[in-house]
């Protein structure tokens, strides 16, 4: 199209009542007489015309095919246009933002859409880049590190004692005594038992064994997941990549008010006596919180006072929910409510799609990264 007017343009100049403009004889250069001179400024000044008619032409023709704007085929009314990179800058018209990319249509909101919801075309779902996982029960595991100190447990062991003596005399109240005192230093139901059982207070709280007690720190935003049996690895400074494992043998049932924590007695594997009272260690949690109704962490959107994950409903229909969330194991969150097993939920495009949602509502679009 171009090329033809400019040769249109061409032809029209050539054709006037103005001939062209004749070559300069060999050897003449630009100073020559006064009449080549005046007729040499002449055909330039022409020149310098259709030049600037042609740019002018292909300015136009360029701008109209940029703005140009895609026709629409949903059927549905459009109230304005967005920024695909930023919903919040919006358009009366149709225009393209500063890296060439259509501006997106938004569309009046269909009859039956509830609250949140939004349908969107095919080519918007695209250029958004919408992608989508099934929510569904899966096994979870999380890590709890914390550090601790390994010792000897004196008071647990002479309190151990004076259970047993308690149990000789046939002293019910002592008994009963004594088996508060236990629990206080963290002993349960079953520990007590064995500990009738086995008739004698544990040496190794004492005495260096081939077992070793490790007291854990515990803050109280994590003490609801520890329990007893728990699998627990140490490492300490002295023995850089050399791991004991061992299990969680008594969580205490006292909180400390300063430090918001509590303690948690570890009984791991120390071969050669390595493990020495004092030393300090780092230890490895390992809680099983089995099967859980679990969310993909991509597509959860934190607003500071609202937890939100889109739902695809299908057809082109998503719908911001409001869900209630608790621990987070590998990549995942916890539901507690808002989803059920088989939803379709977005973990790429969430943002832009719950923007969008916000706008057509007209809320203030709030997301913390």
């Amino acid at each position: 199209m171009i090329i033809k007017i400019l040769n249109a343009l061409t032809r029209l100049f050539v054709n006037s009542n103005h001939k062209p403009i004749s070559p300069l004889p060999v050897g003449e250069g630009l100073i020559g007489s006064s009449f080549e001179t005046k007729k040499l400024g002449e055909g330039y000044g022409r020149l310098a015309i259709l030049f600037s008619i042609s740019i002018l032409v292909i300015s136009v023709l360029i701008a109209g095919c940029v703005s140009s704007k895609k026709e629409d085929t949903s059927g549905k009314k459009i109230l304005f246009y967005r920024n695909p990179m930023n919903p919040q800058i919006t358009s009366k018209v149709f225009m393209k933002d500063e890296m060439g990319m259509d501006y997106l249509p938004v569309y009046e909101k269909e009859k039956g859409e509830a609250e949140g919801e939004i349908s969107i075309g095919q080519d918007e779902e695209a250029l958004v880049g919408v992608e989508t996982k099934k929510v569904v029960r899966r096994p979870l595991h999380k890590e709890i590190r914390t550090a601790g100190i390994v010792a000897n447990d004196p008071d647990l062991f002479v309190a151990e004692q004076e259970y047993l003596g308690s149990i000789a005399l046939s002293d019910e109240a002592l008994v009963e005594s004594g088996k508060k005192r236990l629990k206080v230093l963290g002993l349960n139901d079953e520990q007590i038992e064995k500990l009738e059982k086995d008739g004698e207070a544990q040496q190794s709280l004492i005495l260096p064994s081939d077992m070793a007690w490790v007291y854990l720190t515990i803050y109280e935003n994590e003490m609801g997941k520890v329990k007893v049996g728990s699998f627990v690895e140490v490492d300490t400074v002295a023995y850089p990549g050399e791991i004991f494992s061992g299990k969680i043998a008594a969580v205490s049932p006292v909180l400390d008010p300063m430090t918001r924590s509590l303690k948690a007695r570890a009984e791991v594997s120390n071969p050669g006596h390595k493990l020495k009272p004092g030393m300090y260690a780092n230890a490895v949690i390992n809680i099983n919180l089995g099967n859980r109704l679990a969310v993909d962490e991509e597509a959860v959107i934190n607003t500071g006072k609202r937890t939100i994950v889109v739902v695809s409903k299908g057809n082109g229909k998503f719908e911001s929910r409001d869900v209630v969330l608790w621990q987070k194991a590998d990549s995942y969150y916890e539901v507690i409510s808002g989803l059920k097993e088989g939803d379709m939920i977005v973990t790429t495009g969430n943002f832009l799609l719950d923007s969008e949602s916000r706008l057509r509502s007209g809320k203030k679009v709030e997301h913390q990264h």
